[in-house]
């Protein structure tokens, strides 16, 4: 998992072969999101707001589960 400095986001992880994006939530929540191309994977690690690049161009478009 790797840290990140976002408000709202404490980590992301990335299995390029699964295509699964896994989200670490400030309050500990964990979501793994499935079917993510490894673009969209460096550019919500190198947005300059992750909660914006989140809200906008991974939540609602990729099936997700949460974990935990």
């Amino acid at each position: 998992m790797e840290e990140v400095d976002s408000a709202g986001i404490k980590g992301i992880h990335y299995d390029p072969e699964r295509q699964r994006l896994v989200v670490r939530f400030t309050d500990g929540d964990e979501y793994a999101y499935v079917g993510v191309p490894g673009e969209v994977h460096r550019s919500f690690v190198e947005a300059q707001s992750k909660g914006r690049f989140f809200a906008y161009e991974i939540r609602g478009r990729y099936p997700y589960n949460k974990l935990g």
